[in-house]
This record gives C-alpha cells, sequence and structure tokens, in this order.
C-alpha cells in the first residue's frame, strides 16, 4: 500500500477509536492533514468513502450515529474492535528473532529490536535462538548500493528524485527524473518502481544501474501513487519471469544453477555443456548477460541477437 494512503487509513482509524462521540465528515476532515489538502468537497467525500470501505475491509467495525441537529457521525468503540491476547509459543517467538535479524541497516534494525523488546516486555516466552549459536548461516538482505538510503526515504516522504542511470545495453548514463514509489528485492537485487516524469510512464529501476548520488527535489508528485504498488509483479513481469515463449541456451556443466531451477527441459551434451530449455519473457536477455561465458543462447536469433548487443556494449566500458 502506498505510503500516504497507509498514513491516511492510520490517522482516520486513530481518530475513529479515540472519541468517545460520533464525529462528523467536517470534524473529521478538519482533524486529518491529507483531508485538509483535499482539493473540493467532493475530492474529499470520495476520498473519505473510499478510505472508510478500506478500514472495513480491514475488519475495522465503524459505526454510523445520526445526531440529534440530523448529521451523521461515525465512531469505532474500543470494545467492538479489541483483538484477543496475543500469545506465542517458543517456536513463533523463535521465528520472530530470526526474521529481526535480517534487516542488517541500522535505520532499520533499531526498529525490529525495539518491536522485539515490546513483544518480550508484554510477555513473549525467551525462547532459545536455535540459529546463533550453532549455525553458520545468518539470515540477511544485502544492501551494497549507496542509492538505497536516499531511495528509502525519498518513498517514505514522497520526494521526487533525480539520478543517472545506465541501462544495461547502454555504454553511458542517462539523467532520470523519477518519483519513487517502492523498493523491492528480487533475486538478490534490489528495484525502485516509480514515475518517470521524461517517459510519462511507470518504471522500474535497478539499483546497481544507478551512478552518482541520489538528489531529492522539491515538489509534490504530479503522477497518482497507486493504492497498492505491485512492484514485485512488474519487477518480475520486466525481468523476464512472464513468459511467453521458450528459449533454447548451452549453459556450462556445474553452472548457472538460477538457470536450471527455471529449465524445462535439460540435456547432458557430452562436451561440458548443457543445454536448457528455459521460459522466455521480457528482460531475460539482461538476466542471461550475467552468467557471462558460461551462457551461449542457441535460439531464439532475436534473443541471441540482444544478448550480443548487451555484452558488447558492456566491453565499452
Amino acid at each position: 500500500m502506498a505510503i500516504a494512503k497507509a498514513e491516511r487509513l492510520m490517522n482516520l482509524a486513530l481518530c475513529l477509536l479515540g472519541t468517545r462521540r460520533p464525529l462528523s465528515k467536517r470534524e473529521l476532515r478538519g482533524s486529518i492533514e491529507a483531508y485538509l489538502e483535499a482539493g473540493s468537497d467532493d475530492s474529499f467525500n470520495r476520498m473519505f468513502e473510499r478510505d472508510k470501505d478500506d478500514l472495513r475491509e480491514l475488519g475495522l467495525v465503524i459505526e454510523t450515529v445520526e445526531n440529534l441537529d440530523g448529521d451523521t457521525g461515525y465512531l469505532a468503540r474500543r470494545d467492538s474492535n479489541r483483538l484477543p491476547p496475543i500469545t506465542l509459543d517458543a517456536e513463533e517467538a523463535a521465528a520472530l528473532g530470526l526474521a529481526a535479524k535480517v534487516w542488517q541497516q541500522a535505520r532499520l534494525a533499531g526498529a525490529a529490536s525495539g518491536a522485539l523488546q515490546k513483544l518480550r516486555a508484554a510477555g513473549m516466552p525467551e525462547a532459545e535462538d536455535a540459529y546463533e549459536a550453532h549455525s553458520a548461516l545468518e539470515p540477511r538482505i544485502p544492501v551494497h548500493e549507496a542509492a538505497f538510503e536516499p531511495l528509502m526515504l525519498a518513498c517514505r516522504d514522497r520526494r521526487p528524485v533525480t539520478f543517472d542511470y545506465r541501462k544495461a545495453n547502454s555504454a553511458r548514463a542517462e539523467q532520470r527524473q523519477v518519483e519513487p514509489w517502492t523498493l523491492e528485492c528480487w533475486r538478490g537485487h534490489w528495484y525502485l518502481a516509480g514515475w518517470d516524469r521524461e517517459r510519462g510512464a511507470e518504471r522500474v529501476f535497478r539499483l546497481s544501474r544507478i551512478t552518482g548520488k541520489v538528489r531529492s527535489r522539491a515538489g509534490a508528485f504530479s503522477a497518482e501513487v497507486p493504492d497498492v504498488v505491485t512492484v514485485r509483479e512488474t519487477v518480475e513481469s520486466w525481468a523476464g519471469e512472464t513468459a511467453t515463449r521458450t528459449a533454447r541456451i548451452r549453459l556450462r556443466a556445474g553452472a548457472g544453477y538460477p538457470l536450471r531451477s527455471r529449465a524445462t527441459a535439460v540435456r547432458d551434451r557430452g562436451d561440458g555443456w548443457d543445454e536448457l530449455e528455459i521460459p522466455y519473457g521480457h528482460g531475460l536477455d539482461a538476466w542471461l548477460v550475467e552468467f557471462g561465458p558460461d551462457v551461449v543462447v542457441e535460439e531464439p536469433a532475436d534473443l541471441r541477437a540482444d544478448v550480443v548487443d548487451r555484452l558488447r556494449a558492456v566491453a565499452k566500458d
């Protein structure tokens, strides 16, 4: 859910839960900043009705009460919206502790640590961590790109940004003006989804291809932020997960295990190479380039040409 929409729903829920009497739409509009910024009464009414329906779908019980003067008021009684006590067994507590270790960045590690402390203060068992003392593996979501933190903050604050971006098939970087929506980690790489102002369309950017500094820009977003950003589906489609054809490639024996996991057929050629058939969609050429000399595209011819073009562009750098 987009950050602004989630914040607006949270503020509305807090207003409805915190009042002792029904609040009219006029009172709610005066109490929530996002509603004050609505351009017109019609715009506010549509926004409020959508938000109210969304909260009800999320499980909040909202009562509609008609006041003595005929106005309609709204409230969410705490006794109707109280959750049952949350209890965790030792295994569930261990799973939460393991999840809290995933983020290694200081800003996020602090939030995870604080959440665990609150749960333990509320009675969550101090489960023995089976992953801490005896395992050589530690879960992480790695972030090596310098662009991650400024983009994360820009997504949170809804600030437009500019940065230099080099496409996989280009030797030079180009400046992009983007309204950032959200960040997503997929197949070990971080991606930014947002609105490309110059192209007037949604775009996905791989953070490792951002060069130089990410610079914030003043002003509001020019395009509407989707309520639900399906960035994972967009990234998968961008990188070839949405398959429409089948590609045949040669893969060096003992290499390219991610490709092997996607193969629909594998044949040992007996010459140190295997022949694979894999689903083929948009962006597969960029993924194949990552395996360098361990992959040779047999067909289709247009995929082979795209891979060669990308390799030539990389060789020019």
